[in-house]
């Protein structure tokens, strides 16, 4: 399976083209540092201007936050989980470190595919 990456929209000419990368492109939200042993939350939320459909046939299926090659957490949505109304799928984990992390997320769109974000390290004391 073909795993999609964001491009930095700023340098892309076409809106249509802005719009289909923004709005399947997972983003990782949380501190630089994490406390090992204690509840440590990493918001991943799917675009950062444009929303996306959610619609029947055409939605986010899942999100997924991955340390390396470790899957650490996945959250499930069915059609019409957003009211059936265009918005940025927005997921808070809660995990425990023990170790420095590097997290990726991923997010799987029915109709345009998988999407990875961009590595986030975090720092565990």
């Amino acid at each position: 399976m073909k795993i999609n990456r964001y491009v930095d929209i700023s340098t892309i000419d076409r809106e249509a083209k802005k719009d289909y990368i923004d709005r399947h492109s997972p983003f990782i939200h949380c501190d630089g540092k994490a406390k090992k042993g204690e509840k440590f939350k990493v918001t991943v939320k799917l675009g950062d201007e444009y929303v996306h459909p959610d619609d029947f046939d055409h939605y986010i299926e899942y999100v997924q936050l991955w340390n390396g090659e470790a899957m650490l957490a996945t959250a499930h949505f069915t059609p019409g989980a957003l009211g059936n109304q265009p918005g940025h799928v927005e997921v808070d984990f809660h995990i425990v470190p023990q170790r420095n992390m590097k997290l990726t997320a991923m997010a799987y769109c029915t109709k345009h595919g998988l999407w990875q974000s961009d590595e986030v390290a975090v720092e565990v004391e």
